[in-house]
């Protein structure tokens, strides 16, 4: 029997189609069939992958037999169809007794008459067959014995496989900032860093710490959509496309700016023995929903787009790719809006002004506006809505009203969040961590919640309005009295998970996590910029992303 219709049996014997072996050996279904066609033979690592993953011996893999026989019926059958330490104590007394024997009969030459030299040194016959089979059963011993102790070295089979084929992959992590944040790509990241503040960079003492981090630079007033269009562009070093359907929708621009160069290199791809190159989503505030929304698109897609482009539809709407997402944690996000929304909308109201939220994002619109000129101090990233010079207020206002509600300002409402949870849910395969924080008590005279002292003060008056008010929005959502605990900006019930999806408790004792399950972690004591080092010491700040980093770098993979 041939190597490769060897190949072929064991595969067969295992249960494994070629495209299966094929993927537990990191090379194409090509390679498999030419291997068992006898068109090529594999490498040696091929061949030592398979031997562990058939269970047998190289041996069984490469020894040739007549093809009449078959490693059950073979004179000469593999070593590993025995078992090695049997075989070799078995060849070893073998070896002994046909030697014991054959120096019992061979006669005691005389004194007088000495072997000549020559007679000496020649091998007795049979002698140098023995010697090769014992050294044959020990190197089958010494074989099994790698197979063993190299993966329990190495912490496991797959482990071992990665160390033989560059070492186990390290996950990159994604940083991505919230409402009116910003990026390592805005030039005022360069003297306020939005990751790690007053504490300095984050991302550079991530790095120092060993750690692949990259801060990505999204359109800080744009909604969660199109953010996660263009972190998706930033990644993978593409032009961002907002999905035909999207853009026809809220009547802007399909395509927006084009970035030739990855953040991620290699982010999907396979190396190292098999392994998928995958990211870690880490989203401060609205970046939450942004994270969120980008793992959904890559795990689901999205039909609206796929029916509208068919074949010229973005990898980003096609689905099918959970695997490209290690994990998503959730850092004080609005998972479920923020009540603040409400407050202002109600003010808006007494002050006949209709809708407040859409009111701010026209200023807003209107200063990206101006400020689009010297956008290298600050991006608002408006160009998929023509914005790359001033405009009016009115007509940023018209801009606003006629996207359909596709800003910031509407995501970030209950109604706008509730909108945004029913199209993306969890994925299998993806693990989820939310953290949230308070800065707020009860109140003793006034009832509700009240913020603590060491509160930034620009929050102060926020979390008081937030602390105190109850209603109901437009869609029918109740805001009541357990929405009042929060962290300045975002609601401690609003923070912890999506409403509809599986959640738990995050465990303290390291047991074993599921994918597709939302983790909450404790409540920590905070307001909305502790997380990122706002009014924050370095060391408390460095210890919680080494905790959270060690965590996620030590999930089952």
């Amino acid at each position: 029997m041939t190597i490769g219709a060897r190949i072929a049996q064991y595969r067969k014997q295992a249960g494994l189609s070629q495209e299966a072996l094929a993927e537990q050996l990191g090379v194409s279904r090509q390679s498999v069939s030419k291997w068992e066609s006898g068109g090529v033979m594999p490498d040696l690592d091929k061949v030592l992958a398979m031997s562990a993953l058939f269970g047998v011996s190289t041996d069984a893999l490469l020894k040739e037999t007549p093809e009449e026989e078959t490693p059950e019926t073979s004179a000469e059958a593999p070593l590993a169809e025995e078992s090695v330490d049997e075989a070799a104590q078995e060849a070893a007394e073998d070896y002994l007794e046909e030697d014991a024997d054959f120096t019992a009969q061979e006669p005691e030459p005389p004194e007088a008459s000495p072997v000549p030299p020559l007679q000496a040194q020649t091998p007795a016959p049979g002698k140098g067959k023995r010697i090769r089979r014992v050294i044959a059963a020990v190197l089958a011993a010494a074989l099994v014995i790698a197979a063993i102790a190299v993966p329990v070295y190495f912490g496991g089979v797959r482990e071992a496989w990665w160390a033989l084929n560059g070492g186990k992959v390290q996950y990159p992590y994604v940083l991505v900032s919230g409402m009116g944040g910003w990026g390592d790509g805005v030039g005022i990241n360069a003297k306020l860093p939005y990751w790690g503040a007053g504490t300095g960079s984050l991302a550079e003492y991530l790095t120092q710490e060993g750690y692949t981090v990259t801060e990505a630079t999204v359109g800080p007033f744009s909604s969660a959509w199109d953010r996660a269009c263009e972190l998706y562009a930033q990644l993978t070093g593409t032009t961002v496309d907002y999905g035909a359907a999207h853009a026809k929708t809220h009547n802007h621009a399909r395509f927006g700016r084009t970035y030739t160069e990855a953040r991620v290199p290699q982010w999907g791809e396979r190396i190292n023995g098999g392994q998928r190159v995958k990211i870690n989503l880490v989203g401060h505030s609205f970046g939450g929903a942004t994270v969120r929304l980008l793992a959904a698109l890559l795990a689901h897609g999205d039909a609206a787009e796929q029916q509208t482009t068919g074949k010229e539809t973005s990898p980003l709407f096609t689905g099918g790719k959970a695997d490209w997402v290690c994990s998503v944690t959730a850092l004080c996000a609005p998972h479920n809006g923020s009540s603040l929304t409400c407050i202002l909308d109600e003010a808006g109201g007494l002050l006949t002004l209709g809708s407040a939220t859409e009111l701010l994002a026209s200023v807003v619109y209107a200063v990206g506006g101006l400020a689009a000129p010297v956008d290298e101090t600050y991006d608002f990233m408006l160009d998929q809505f023509g914005i790359t010079g001033p405009v009016s207020l009115q007509e940023a206002y018209d801009i606003v009203t006629s996207s359909g509600n596709d800003n910031v300002a509407y995501d970030l409402s209950p109604d706008g969040a509730a909108a945004l949870n029913a199209r993306i849910g969890t994925a299998k395969g993806i693990y989820y961590f939310s953290y949230a924080y308070t800065t707020t008590r009860k109140g003793a005279l006034l009832g509700g919640q009240v913020p603590l002292t060491g509160t930034l003060p620009v929050l102060m008056p926020t979390a008081l309005a937030m602390g105190t008010y109850t209603g109901t929005t437009p869609g029918g959502i109740v805001i009541d009295e357990s929405w009042q605990e929060n962290d300045g900006l975002v609601s401690v019930v609003s923070a912890q998970y999506p409403t509809g999806d599986p959640h738990a408790d995050l465990p303290e004792d390291g047991s074993a996590l599921e994918t597709g399950v939302w983790y909450v972690a404790p409540t920590r004591s905070g307001d909305h910029g502790t997380v990122i080092g706002l009014q924050a010491a370095a060391e408390p700040t460095h210890q919680f992303y080494d905790t959270l980093f060690e965590m996620i770098d030590g999930l089952k993979r």
